[in-house]
């Protein structure tokens, strides 16, 4: 059987991720989640007070980065790791949620993000998540899924989820947050968040984790057997 790449695209808490783990798992293919290498970037970023602004110092830190993902039995799930370090629980916090976009628009960081997930992407038999995936980073995937969701689903599934991390969170922040991150996705210069014209759409407002799966597993199914 040969294997694809698909690629997922959307805007924040469209529940991209949680789609691309379950078509990797079922395909048995790699997942790969683009975002949690840039929130890992911004996280070395915050803790060594890097200045945007100064690309030398920005050019300089990337040199620095190394990141992988290794398997974690006990969530049989892929962790992010930072130069040896797990930092799957640290890169999602709310700190770095504030900055990831901000960082992730830097040409620099795109260029060093953009080449290390094509490197993992050389063998297929991957699927990987993000804002830039099917128009960027594969722009010849054979399958490439736009998720979407009504901005007020998308809000109340983000808050539920940092909630249980940090109950004094306001849905007001989370709101703001999520404006803030789809203004600088879609705006930005380099490699901004867009629908790729040969993408299929998949609105997951009021479809279940299953629907959706199912939906896009006939989809690749369509590819894989085509």
């Amino acid at each position: 059987m040969k294997k694809i790449i698909i690629t997922l695209d959307g805007y924040s808490s469209c529940g991209k991720s949680t789609l691309a783990r379950q078509l990797a798992k079922e395909l048995n293919y790699v997942f790969i989640d683009s975002g949690a290498m840039y929130r890992a970037i911004t996280l070395y970023f915050l803790r060594k007070h890097i200045n945007y602004a100064d690309t030398q110092k920005v050019v300089e830190a990337l040199s620095e980065i190394s990141l992988s993902f290794e398997y974690n039995p006990l969530t049989g799930q892929s962790d992010m790791y930072l130069n040896d370090e797990n930092v799957e629980s640290l890169i999602r916090e709310m700190v770095v949620s504030e900055h990831v976009s901000e960082v992730a628009a830097l040409k620099e960081v795109r260029e060093f993000g953009v080449a290390q997930q094509q490197l993992m992407g050389k063998k297929k038999g991957i699927v990987m998540d993000g804002r830039d995936i099917g128009t960027t980073v594969f722009p010849d995937a054979e399958l490439k899924i736009f998720v979407t969701a009504d901005p007020a689903v998308r809000v109340e599934r983000r808050f539920k989820e940092l909630f249980e991390k940090n109950p004094s969170i306001t849905i007001e922040e989370v709101k703001r947050n999520l404006e803030m991150r789809d203004y600088m996705d879609s705006n930005r210069e380099f490699s901004p968040l867009r629908q790729a014209a040969d993408a299929v759409v998949l609105d997951n407002s009021d479809l279940t984790r299953e629907e959706q799966l199912q939906v896009a597993m006939n989809w690749a199914k369509e590819k894989i057997g085509g």
